[in-house]
């Protein structure tokens, strides 16, 4: 499934994967942006014609979450970046996040136990 967000649609995107689900005053309040209570909410419309976000009624309001797992939607923005940028080969862009990164040596470590339980040898270290 290939899931496509603007910028700001994964700031929205994000408080609602955040929070589980939220009103339009809840996500606008959690935004680093001043955005205008309007502007947030054509957005989470746009984001529900779209069919990435629903809503159920509550009181007055409309609370809104989403229907795209933050897993699905990391996914499927990481093959694009492969695909786009390392040239389709995921060993480049493995490459590039150890070489760029002051990754510490437990998250190296963790790297390397997932890598070898991929592999299917879970027993080396």
């Amino acid at each position: 499934m290939d899931v496509r967000f603007t910028e700001r649609e994964l700031d929205l995107m994000s408080v609602l994967w955040d929070m589980g689900s939220a009103t339009v005053a809840e996500v606008q309040e959690r935004l680093t942006d001043d955005l205008a209570y309007t502007t947030v909410l054509t957005m989470l419309r746009t984001l529900e014609m779209k069919g990435h976000i629903a809503h159920r009624e509550e009181g007055r309001a409309f609370r809104y979450y989403p229907l795209v797992d933050r897993e699905v939607a990391g996914a499927s923005a990481l093959r694009r970046i492969m695909r786009k940028i390392f040239g389709g080969s995921p060993e480049m862009l493995l490459t590039q996040l150890v070489a760029d990164n002051d990754l510490s040596d437990e998250e190296l470590q963790r790297m390397r136990q997932l890598l070898d339980e991929k592999l299917g040898d879970g027993a080396r270290s």
